[in-house]
């Protein structure tokens, strides 16, 4: 063992004495532990979240979307395809159209948002089957006449799987107001039900297939654009660049998931990064206790370091040996708060130590997500802190003038 980091901790555990500094000294590792543990614990909160909401958004939405600024051809479409087909990490694609339309049942009124793509793609865009909670036949069965619907949305029109309802498109609300034409309208046996957890999109989305939609949305054979799935949903801006590369963007736009929630996900990021700096602060605060207790321990030692320099030791050495002080008690601290926040994450999963009510929540136990970066960020960054707070007392120790300090101490 070098004979600085030996001496440091002799400073730091007194074998003979448990005196005022000693224990400023272990209250700082409790205070780096509990800072630690709880950045760790919160962060990985924050990331169960994220992950859920995620989830929640991504129930229904594709990974990108190709959406076209004006009306689009056969000749665009084969094209974009095309394009499309020559990308390995697109797991499937469909075109798609979208709009408000009016729905009606059983003397009920509801103004939807209208989704049709490709049912024989349904599952491999959005996995459909897994969201469907009340299924009557199968959705390649006559899909022309099929539409799905939210749990919500089929609660306010009374609607159950089975029942036909009305939907009414506004595409030819000029003719209509002209009295020249009457409003486009066709009638829906509900295929099924789905509950997406999003209740943006169980209160008003109604899916169907993607030939209808064009026929009640005025879209002819023309299409709003295309919703994308990749295999791996983290490659989705490499590909958003990709796409972007080979489209026209006087074309069309390609947007991701993100971009659909840009907002959302924007205030998470910032209540993440608030909640980081505000805990920062319990580990800020005991930095502070580390730079008290080795100001007080360098004027305790001053006749050791005078008897110490008088022996030949370097500056720079005496500077090592209360910088390591500083250093072992943060890195005590961090090793137990790392260790604390892990453990307290682990009960947490294995065992929900903080359920919560499903009604309320929709979901039954506090989520959580570790992630090994946060577990190096948070370390490094109170090393960090641990590092300064020792660097101002260690270098006042290695200036102490060894005559003065063996002549009065």
């Amino acid at each position: 063992m070098d004979l600085e980091k030996f001496i440091a901790k002799r400073y730091l555990i007194s074998r003979h004495k448990l005196n005022f500094i000693t224990i400023i000294s272990f209250l700082s590792i409790a205070g780096i532990t509990i800072g630690v543990a709880a950045l760790i614990v919160v962060l990985s909160v924050f990331n169960g979240f994220g992950s859920l909401v995620t989830s929640y958004l991504m129930s229904l939405d594709p990974h990108l979307r190709i959406v076209f600024k004006s009306e689009s051809s056969d000749k665009l479409h084969e094209e974009i395809e095309e394009k499309l087909n020559s990308l390995n990490e697109i797991k499937s694609y469909s075109p798609y159209v979208s709009g408000k339309v009016l729905a009606l049942n059983r003397g009920r009124t509801e103004v939807i948002n209208l989704r049709a793509v490709d049912f024989k793609k349904i599952n491999q865009l959005y996995d459909f089957d897994k969201l469907t909670i009340s299924k009557k036949t199968n959705m390649n069965n006559d899909s022309r006449n099929s539409i799905y619907i939210g749990i919500r949305l089929a609660d306010k029109l009374e609607a159950v799987t089975g029942d036909t309802i009305t939907i009414v498109s506004p595409a030819n609300i000029e003719g209509v107001v002209l009295q020249s034409s009457i409003p486009l309208t066709r009638k829906f046996r509900i295929e099924g039900i789905f509950n997406s957890q999003n209740n943006e999109y169980d209160e008003s989305l109604a899916v169907t297939d993607l030939s209808v939609g064009q026929e009640l949305l005025g879209f002819k054979k023309s299409y709003e654009g295309y919703e994308i799935k990749l295999i791996d949903r983290s490659k989705s801006e490499q590909i958003k660049e990709k796409l972007s590369g080979m489209i026209d963007p006087k074309i069309a736009d390609v947007i991701t998931w993100y971009d659909f929630h840009k907002e959302l996900y924007s205030v998470m990021q910032i209540e993440r990064w608030v909640a980081y700096i505000l805990l920062s602060l319990i580990i800020a605060v005991a930095s502070f206790n580390i730079l008290g207790s080795l100001s007080m321990s360098v004027l305790e030692k001053k006749r050791d370091i005078g008897i110490m320099k008088s022996f030949g030791v370097t500056e720079n050495s005496i500077l090592k040996i209360f910088l390591n002080e500083g250093i072992l008690i943060g890195i005590f601290g961090t090793f137990f708060g790392a260790l604390l926040g892990y453990f307290v994450c682990w009960l947490q999963l294995n065992y929900n130590i903080y359920p919560l009510d499903p009604t309320m929540y929709k979901i039954d136990s506090l989520p959580l997500e570790i992630r090994i970066s946060d577990f190096f960020f948070v370390t490094a960054a109170s090393m960090l802190l641990t590092f300064l707070a020792a660097l101002f007392p260690a270098r006042r120790a290695a200036k102490v003038d060894a005559l003065q300090s063996i002549k009065w101490e």
